[in-house]
Protein backbone atom coordinates (compact mmCIF):
# COMPACT_ATOMS: atom_id res chain seq x y z
CA UNK A 1 0.00 0.00 0.00
CA UNK A 2 1.18 3.42 -1.05
CA UNK A 3 2.50 5.79 1.86
CA UNK A 4 -0.43 7.95 2.66
CA UNK A 5 1.25 11.78 3.97
CA UNK A 6 -1.42 14.02 6.02
CA UNK A 7 -0.97 17.67 4.83
CA UNK A 8 -3.17 19.55 7.69
CA UNK A 9 -3.08 23.21 6.69
CA UNK A 10 -3.92 26.09 9.18
CA UNK A 11 -5.45 28.67 7.07
CA UNK A 12 -6.75 26.15 4.87
CA UNK A 13 -9.06 28.03 2.55
CA UNK A 14 -6.32 31.38 2.30
CA UNK A 15 -4.82 31.91 -0.92
CA UNK A 16 -1.58 29.51 -0.16
CA UNK A 17 -3.94 26.82 1.46
CA UNK A 18 -6.32 26.98 -1.67
CA UNK A 19 -3.26 26.66 -4.34
CA UNK A 20 -1.14 24.03 -2.77
CA UNK A 21 -4.29 21.44 -2.48
CA UNK A 22 -5.26 22.59 -6.25
CA UNK A 23 -1.70 22.24 -7.04
CA UNK A 24 -1.08 18.87 -5.63
CA UNK A 25 -4.24 17.98 -7.73
CA UNK A 26 -3.29 18.99 -10.71
CA UNK A 27 0.28 17.73 -10.46
CA UNK A 28 -1.34 14.30 -9.66
CA UNK A 29 -3.33 14.28 -12.57
CA UNK A 30 -0.30 15.61 -14.83
CA UNK A 31 -2.27 18.65 -16.14
CA UNK A 32 -0.41 21.49 -15.10
CA UNK A 33 3.67 21.64 -15.21
CA UNK A 34 5.81 21.42 -11.77
CA UNK A 35 7.75 24.67 -12.40
CA UNK A 36 8.54 26.26 -9.46
CA UNK A 37 9.44 22.91 -7.10
CA UNK A 38 12.62 22.93 -6.22
CA UNK A 39 12.11 19.31 -5.44
CA UNK A 40 11.82 18.26 -8.98
CA UNK A 41 15.68 19.16 -9.52
CA UNK A 42 18.06 16.40 -10.69
CA UNK A 43 19.32 17.20 -7.53
CA UNK A 44 16.66 15.26 -5.60
CA UNK A 45 15.89 12.24 -8.35
CA UNK A 46 16.18 9.31 -6.66
CA UNK A 47 15.24 10.21 -3.35
CA UNK A 48 12.29 8.81 -1.80
CA UNK A 49 10.07 11.80 -1.55
CA UNK A 50 6.10 11.29 -1.62
CA UNK A 51 4.65 12.03 -4.73
CA UNK A 52 1.91 14.21 -4.89
CA UNK A 53 -1.42 11.46 -5.31
CA UNK A 54 0.25 10.28 -1.98
CA UNK A 55 -0.73 13.97 0.31
CA UNK A 56 -4.30 13.75 2.00
CA UNK A 57 -5.41 17.33 2.56
CA UNK A 58 -7.04 18.48 5.85
CA UNK A 59 -7.21 21.50 8.09
CA UNK A 60 -8.40 24.21 10.30
CA UNK A 61 -9.86 27.43 8.96
CA UNK A 62 -12.12 30.71 10.75
CA UNK A 63 -14.09 31.22 7.03
CA UNK A 64 -16.13 28.74 6.12
CA UNK A 65 -16.13 28.15 2.93
CA UNK A 66 -14.43 25.38 0.15
CA UNK A 67 -11.45 24.72 -2.06
CA UNK A 68 -13.34 24.93 -5.33
CA UNK A 69 -14.96 28.54 -4.03
CA UNK A 70 -11.92 29.87 -3.14
CA UNK A 71 -10.07 28.64 -6.23
CA UNK A 72 -12.83 30.53 -8.17
CA UNK A 73 -12.52 33.69 -6.34
CA UNK A 74 -8.73 33.62 -7.15
CA UNK A 75 -9.53 32.80 -10.96
CA UNK A 76 -12.17 36.12 -10.94
CA UNK A 77 -9.85 38.28 -8.62
CA UNK A 78 -6.34 37.41 -10.04
CA UNK A 79 -6.72 35.64 -13.43
CA UNK A 80 -5.01 32.47 -12.17
CA UNK A 81 -5.96 28.74 -12.22
CA UNK A 82 -7.88 27.87 -15.59
CA UNK A 83 -11.54 26.84 -14.62
CA UNK A 84 -10.79 23.00 -16.76
CA UNK A 85 -8.30 22.52 -13.78
CA UNK A 86 -11.06 23.20 -11.13
CA UNK A 87 -13.27 21.18 -12.76
CA UNK A 88 -11.28 18.60 -13.15
CA UNK A 89 -10.07 18.09 -9.85
CA UNK A 90 -13.16 18.73 -7.90
CA UNK A 91 -13.86 15.42 -6.46
CA UNK A 92 -10.37 15.81 -4.57
CA UNK A 93 -11.00 19.44 -3.79
CA UNK A 94 -14.64 18.39 -2.65
CA UNK A 95 -13.22 15.66 -0.50
CA UNK A 96 -10.65 17.76 0.64
CA UNK A 97 -13.07 20.65 1.72
CA UNK A 98 -15.08 18.34 3.90
CA UNK A 99 -11.81 17.42 5.92
CA UNK A 100 -11.29 21.06 6.88
CA UNK A 101 -12.38 21.64 10.80
CA UNK A 102 -13.28 25.30 12.45
CA UNK A 103 -10.86 26.73 13.80
CA UNK A 104 -9.23 28.62 16.64
CA UNK A 105 -9.56 32.40 16.93
CA UNK A 106 -7.79 32.53 20.77
CA UNK A 107 -4.33 34.77 20.70
CA UNK A 108 -5.20 35.44 16.88
CA UNK A 109 -5.62 38.92 17.41
CA UNK A 110 -8.53 41.22 16.43
CA UNK A 111 -7.60 42.11 12.57
CA UNK A 112 -7.62 38.17 11.85
CA UNK A 113 -10.32 37.50 14.33
CA UNK A 114 -12.45 39.80 12.18
CA UNK A 115 -11.87 38.02 8.78
CA UNK A 116 -14.49 34.95 9.68
CA UNK A 117 -16.72 33.26 12.24
CA UNK A 118 -17.01 29.79 11.70
CA UNK A 119 -16.54 28.15 15.62
CA UNK A 120 -17.79 31.02 17.04
CA UNK A 121 -20.61 29.46 18.97
CA UNK A 122 -18.52 27.65 20.98
CA UNK A 123 -15.79 29.02 21.32
CA UNK A 124 -12.08 28.54 23.61
CA UNK A 125 -12.03 29.35 26.84
CA UNK A 126 -8.75 28.67 27.94
CA UNK A 127 -5.28 27.44 25.86
CA UNK A 128 -5.52 23.81 27.26
CA UNK A 129 -9.38 23.40 25.64
CA UNK A 130 -8.16 24.87 21.85
CA UNK A 131 -5.08 22.80 21.64
CA UNK A 132 -7.07 19.86 22.69
CA UNK A 133 -10.08 20.41 20.49
CA UNK A 134 -7.08 20.61 17.64
CA UNK A 135 -5.80 17.72 18.89
CA UNK A 136 -9.00 15.81 18.26
CA UNK A 137 -9.46 17.24 14.89
CA UNK A 138 -5.59 16.09 13.95
CA UNK A 139 -6.56 12.83 15.69
CA UNK A 140 -9.54 11.81 14.03
CA UNK A 141 -8.17 12.72 10.56
CA UNK A 142 -5.32 10.60 11.06
CA UNK A 143 -7.55 7.48 11.96
CA UNK A 144 -9.88 8.39 9.22
CA UNK A 145 -7.68 8.30 6.53
CA UNK A 146 -4.76 5.79 7.92
CA UNK A 147 -2.32 8.82 7.73
CA UNK A 148 1.35 7.26 8.17
CA UNK A 149 2.62 10.98 8.95
CA UNK A 150 1.46 13.79 9.26
CA UNK A 151 2.27 17.31 8.92
CA UNK A 152 0.79 20.14 9.92
CA UNK A 153 1.65 23.34 7.69
CA UNK A 154 0.73 26.69 9.02
CA UNK A 155 0.11 29.00 6.04
CA UNK A 156 -2.38 31.67 8.26
CA UNK A 157 -2.44 35.06 8.53
CA UNK A 158 0.50 37.25 10.00
CA UNK A 159 -0.36 37.54 13.62
CA UNK A 160 0.91 40.02 15.65
CA UNK A 161 4.43 39.86 16.95
CA UNK A 162 4.11 38.48 20.20
CA UNK A 163 7.07 38.19 23.26
CA UNK A 164 8.29 35.44 24.62
CA UNK A 165 8.75 35.29 28.69
CA UNK A 166 10.12 32.87 31.43
CA UNK A 167 7.37 30.56 30.87
CA UNK A 168 8.28 30.01 27.38
CA UNK A 169 11.42 28.40 28.25
CA UNK A 170 10.51 24.68 29.77
CA UNK A 171 8.13 22.75 28.61
CA UNK A 172 6.98 21.99 32.54
CA UNK A 173 6.51 25.51 33.15
CA UNK A 174 3.92 26.11 29.87
CA UNK A 175 2.16 22.85 30.58
CA UNK A 176 1.07 23.66 33.69
CA UNK A 177 -0.09 27.04 32.93
CA UNK A 178 -2.01 26.08 30.09
CA UNK A 179 -5.36 25.36 32.02
CA UNK A 180 -5.80 29.09 32.92
CA UNK A 181 -4.12 30.69 29.97
CA UNK A 182 -5.41 32.73 27.64
CA UNK A 183 -4.58 35.31 24.46
CA UNK A 184 -1.98 36.63 27.07
CA UNK A 185 0.31 33.12 27.28
CA UNK A 186 0.00 31.87 23.66
CA UNK A 187 -1.10 33.27 20.24
CA UNK A 188 -2.99 30.98 18.00
CA UNK A 189 -0.20 29.56 15.75
CA UNK A 190 1.76 28.58 18.91
CA UNK A 191 -1.52 26.70 19.61
CA UNK A 192 -1.45 24.34 16.45
CA UNK A 193 2.43 23.81 16.86
CA UNK A 194 2.12 22.43 20.39
CA UNK A 195 -1.49 20.65 19.43
CA UNK A 196 0.87 18.77 16.73
CA UNK A 197 4.18 18.72 18.42
CA UNK A 198 2.29 16.83 21.67
CA UNK A 199 1.12 14.14 19.72
CA UNK A 200 4.54 13.76 17.58
CA UNK A 201 3.57 15.03 14.51
CA UNK A 202 5.64 17.36 12.21
CA UNK A 203 4.94 20.66 12.34
CA UNK A 204 6.02 23.46 9.69
CA UNK A 205 5.82 27.24 9.67
CA UNK A 206 5.25 29.29 6.66
CA UNK A 207 4.69 32.51 8.60
CA UNK A 208 5.98 35.09 10.65
CA UNK A 209 3.70 34.00 13.31
CA UNK A 210 5.37 32.88 16.48
CA UNK A 211 4.54 28.83 16.18
CA UNK A 212 7.06 26.66 17.29
CA UNK A 213 9.39 28.83 17.95
CA UNK A 214 10.03 29.24 21.57
CA UNK A 215 12.27 26.69 24.02
CA UNK A 216 9.54 25.03 25.73
CA UNK A 217 8.21 23.54 22.30
CA UNK A 218 11.64 22.32 20.55
CA UNK A 219 11.92 20.49 24.23
CA UNK A 220 8.53 19.13 23.73
CA UNK A 221 9.62 18.11 19.88
CA UNK A 222 12.99 16.47 21.45
CA UNK A 223 10.54 13.97 23.40
CA UNK A 224 8.07 13.27 21.34
CA UNK A 225 10.21 12.88 18.04
CA UNK A 226 8.26 15.69 16.16
CA UNK A 227 10.36 17.46 12.85
CA UNK A 228 9.95 21.12 13.28
CA UNK A 229 10.63 23.53 10.43
CA UNK A 230 10.16 27.43 10.14
CA UNK A 231 10.03 30.10 9.53
CA UNK A 232 8.54 32.83 7.30
CA UNK A 233 8.73 30.99 3.55
CA UNK A 234 11.54 33.32 1.60
CA UNK A 235 9.45 33.72 -2.06
CA UNK A 236 9.95 37.57 -3.46
CA UNK A 237 11.51 41.02 -2.35
CA UNK A 238 13.23 38.86 0.07
CA UNK A 239 14.49 36.05 -1.99
CA UNK A 240 15.97 38.63 -4.01
CA UNK A 241 18.07 40.42 -1.20
CA UNK A 242 19.10 36.98 -0.01
CA UNK A 243 20.71 36.59 -3.55
CA UNK A 244 21.47 40.25 -4.48
CA UNK A 245 23.50 41.19 -0.34
CA UNK A 246 26.29 38.65 -1.19
CA UNK A 247 27.20 40.04 -4.45
CA UNK A 248 27.56 43.33 -2.62
CA UNK A 249 29.38 42.01 0.33
CA UNK A 250 31.80 39.94 -1.89
CA UNK A 251 32.55 42.63 -4.27
CA UNK A 252 33.05 44.94 -1.09
CA UNK A 253 30.49 47.47 -2.51
CA UNK A 254 29.63 49.71 0.37
CA UNK A 255 25.73 49.70 0.28
CA UNK A 256 24.64 52.97 2.37
CA UNK A 257 20.72 52.32 1.87
CA UNK A 258 18.06 49.86 0.77
CA UNK A 259 14.96 50.45 0.40
CA UNK A 260 12.25 48.18 -0.38
CA UNK A 261 8.08 48.73 -1.27
CA UNK A 262 5.57 45.99 -1.77
CA UNK A 263 2.23 46.61 -2.45
CA UNK A 264 -0.25 43.92 -2.49
CA UNK A 265 -4.35 43.06 -2.60
CA UNK A 266 -5.10 39.58 -1.53
CA UNK A 267 -6.45 38.77 2.12
CA UNK A 268 -3.23 38.81 3.75
CA UNK A 269 -2.68 42.43 2.32
CA UNK A 270 -5.78 43.12 4.45
CA UNK A 271 -3.92 41.81 7.72
CA UNK A 272 -0.93 43.38 7.33
CA UNK A 273 -2.61 46.83 6.71
CA UNK A 274 -2.70 46.57 10.48
CA UNK A 275 0.59 48.44 12.10
CA UNK A 276 0.43 45.49 14.88
CA UNK A 277 0.13 42.34 12.57
CA UNK A 278 2.61 44.36 9.76
CA UNK A 279 5.48 44.47 12.53
CA UNK A 280 6.26 41.04 12.56
CA UNK A 281 6.08 41.22 8.60
CA UNK A 282 8.80 43.69 8.37
CA UNK A 283 10.72 42.56 11.02
CA UNK A 284 11.66 39.33 8.79
CA UNK A 285 11.63 40.91 5.38
CA UNK A 286 14.27 43.88 7.16
CA UNK A 287 17.09 42.24 8.98
CA UNK A 288 18.29 40.32 6.59
CA UNK A 289 20.65 42.40 4.82
CA UNK A 290 22.16 43.71 7.89
CA UNK A 291 23.36 39.97 8.91
CA UNK A 292 24.85 39.25 5.21
CA UNK A 293 26.77 42.54 4.61
CA UNK A 294 27.87 42.78 8.44
CA UNK A 295 26.95 46.35 9.09
CA UNK A 296 23.60 48.27 8.85
CA UNK A 297 22.53 50.54 6.02
CA UNK A 298 19.46 52.69 6.12
CA UNK A 299 16.66 50.35 5.46
CA UNK A 300 13.26 51.35 4.80
CA UNK A 301 10.77 48.11 4.33
CA UNK A 302 6.76 49.20 3.66
CA UNK A 303 3.87 46.95 2.83
CA UNK A 304 0.92 48.73 1.61
CA UNK A 305 -2.69 47.33 0.70
CA UNK A 306 -4.07 47.89 -2.67
CA UNK A 307 -7.17 46.22 -2.82
CA UNK A 308 -7.52 45.79 -6.72
CA UNK A 309 -4.32 43.83 -6.96
CA UNK A 310 -5.35 41.00 -5.86
CA UNK A 311 -2.81 38.47 -5.30
CA UNK A 312 -0.44 40.24 -7.33
CA UNK A 313 2.76 41.37 -5.16
CA UNK A 314 5.04 43.95 -6.55
CA UNK A 315 8.10 44.99 -4.94
CA UNK A 316 10.39 47.89 -6.21
CA UNK A 317 13.61 48.48 -4.32
CA UNK A 318 16.10 50.55 -4.25
CA UNK A 319 19.84 50.39 -3.38
CA UNK A 320 22.03 53.11 -3.37
CA UNK A 321 26.18 51.84 -2.64
CA UNK A 322 29.36 53.42 -2.92
CA UNK A 323 31.94 51.92 -5.50
CA UNK A 324 35.53 52.11 -5.90
CA UNK A 325 36.88 55.51 -5.24
CA UNK A 326 33.97 56.24 -3.49
CA UNK A 327 31.66 56.62 -6.56
CA UNK A 328 28.14 56.59 -5.61
CA UNK A 329 25.78 54.19 -7.69
CA UNK A 330 22.42 52.09 -7.69
CA UNK A 331 20.44 49.20 -8.45
CA UNK A 332 17.18 48.99 -8.97
CA UNK A 333 14.68 46.42 -9.35
CA UNK A 334 10.95 45.25 -9.46
CA UNK A 335 9.87 41.93 -8.69
CA UNK A 336 6.09 41.05 -9.62
CA UNK A 337 4.80 37.53 -9.05
CA UNK A 338 1.27 36.23 -7.78
CA UNK A 339 1.42 35.55 -4.16
CA UNK A 340 -0.15 32.60 -3.84
CA UNK A 341 1.67 30.76 -6.65
CA UNK A 342 5.29 31.54 -5.36
CA UNK A 343 4.31 30.21 -2.41
CA UNK A 344 2.75 27.44 -2.89
CA UNK A 345 5.68 25.45 -4.39
CA UNK A 346 7.73 25.90 -1.77
CA UNK A 347 5.37 24.96 0.96
CA UNK A 348 5.06 21.66 -0.83
CA UNK A 349 9.53 21.44 -0.98
CA UNK A 350 9.33 22.00 2.56
CA UNK A 351 6.44 18.89 3.30
CA UNK A 352 8.28 16.75 0.96
CA UNK A 353 11.25 16.99 2.58
CA UNK A 354 9.91 16.80 5.93
CA UNK A 355 8.16 13.38 5.13
CA UNK A 356 11.97 12.47 3.68
CA UNK A 357 13.61 13.28 7.12
CA UNK A 358 10.62 11.23 8.56
CA UNK A 359 11.35 8.45 6.98
CA UNK A 360 14.78 8.36 8.24
CA UNK A 361 13.68 8.73 11.79
CA UNK A 362 14.95 12.30 12.28
CA UNK A 363 13.70 14.62 15.17
CA UNK A 364 13.88 18.38 15.63
CA UNK A 365 15.13 20.96 14.08
CA UNK A 366 15.56 20.81 9.97
CA UNK A 367 18.24 23.47 9.62
CA UNK A 368 18.83 21.90 6.41
CA UNK A 369 15.15 23.97 5.34
CA UNK A 370 17.00 27.50 5.83
CA UNK A 371 17.15 28.09 2.12
CA UNK A 372 13.20 28.37 2.11
CA UNK A 373 12.77 31.01 5.34
CA UNK A 374 13.20 34.25 5.84
CA UNK A 375 14.04 32.99 9.28
CA UNK A 376 15.54 30.12 9.81
CA UNK A 377 15.00 28.14 13.03
CA UNK A 378 18.26 27.36 14.31
CA UNK A 379 20.50 29.08 11.74
CA UNK A 380 21.67 32.47 11.66
CA UNK A 381 23.34 32.82 8.00
CA UNK A 382 20.95 34.15 5.36
CA UNK A 383 23.33 33.88 2.42
CA UNK A 384 20.79 31.86 0.13
CA UNK A 385 23.91 30.38 -1.66
CA UNK A 386 25.48 29.27 1.57
CA UNK A 387 21.84 27.79 2.80
CA UNK A 388 21.73 26.35 -0.43
CA UNK A 389 24.76 23.98 0.15
CA UNK A 390 23.47 22.79 3.53
CA UNK A 391 20.90 21.57 1.87
CA UNK A 392 23.24 19.99 -1.07
CA UNK A 393 25.15 18.19 1.33
CA UNK A 394 22.11 17.02 3.45
CA UNK A 395 20.89 15.20 -0.25
CA UNK A 396 24.41 14.05 -0.85
CA UNK A 397 24.84 12.51 2.96
CA UNK A 398 21.26 10.58 2.05
CA UNK A 399 22.76 9.39 -1.24
CA UNK A 400 26.25 8.36 0.84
Amino acid sequence: MSRRVGLWLVGAFGGVGTTITLGLACLAKKITPDHGLTTQLPLFQGLPLPQPDQFIVGGHDIRQTSFIESANEFRTNSGVFQPEWIEACRETLEAASARVRPGTKLGSGSTISKMGTWGDEQPAQNTQEAIDRISRDLEAFVAAEKIDHLIVLSVSSTEPVFPLSDVHQTWAALEAALPTGGPELLPSSSLYAIAAVRAGHSYVNFTPSLGASMPAVEELADKTGSLLAGKDGKTGETLMKTVLAPMFAQRNLKVQSWVGHNIFGNRDGVVLDDPVNKAAKVNTKDWVTTQILGYKPNTLVTIEYIPDMGDWKTAWDHIHFQGFMGTQMTLQFTWQGCDSLLAAPLAIDMVRLTDLEKQRGGKGLQKHLACFFKSPEGVEDNHFFRQWSMLEAYVASLKA
